[in-house]
């Protein structure tokens, strides 16, 4: 058994999920992707990772179904790389984990470092995706995010463009 497989002998979809994505690089790279980052040297950029760790995660997400790449530039060749459906899917474990981190693992009182906020009636969610205007939980597809100035600022300080940093 490599360390990315489950044992087969297990039903648990955890020990299956955890073995796709279950390493911080693999989750930052969903999470870029899912702010609309597309391009090699802009995930290497806000995900910090070294380009051999990140080239290795982009092709065993690839492997795995996650991720599809395509090419936008013939000379040099270059790719861009888009989640698949089944890669779009993992938004709300991203979305657990930021409403996890923000509870559990921030300075007490500190800002969130990014809003979410309800599509449809435009008001900021509770970290459980509960909308106080329309008193229920949003579905993940209705959510969109806003980083605090300070994420922001940290975001421009990794040197690349983000599409939430150009507003």
């Amino acid at each position: 058994m490599t360390r990315r497989e489950a044992p087969d002998d297990t039903l648990c979809p955890v020990a299956h999920s955890t073995s796709l994505i279950g390493d911080r690089w693999s989750i930052l790279v969903v999470r870029e992707l899912l702010l609309g980052q597309s391009r090699f040297q802009d995930l290497q950029a806000q995900t910090g990772a070294t380009s051999q760790m990140l080239a290795a995660r982009l092709k065993r997400l690839e492997a795995d179904g996650l991720v599809a790449r395509e090419v936008y530039s013939e000379r040099p060749r270059r790719y861009a790389y888009r989640l698949t459906e089944k890669g779009a899917h993992l938004k709300p474990v991203i979305l657990a984990l930021r409403a996890w981190g923000e509870q559990w693992c921030k300075p007490q009182d500190g800002p969130p470092a990014t809003r979410m906020f309800h599509r449809t009636c435009g008001a900021e969610l509770e970290l459980d995706g509960h909308c106080p205007t329309c008193r229920g939980i949003s579905p993940w597809p209705e959510m969109c995010g806003s980083p605090s100035e300070a994420c922001a600022d940290g975001r421009r300080q990794f040197g690349r463009a983000s599409r939430w940093a150009r507003g």
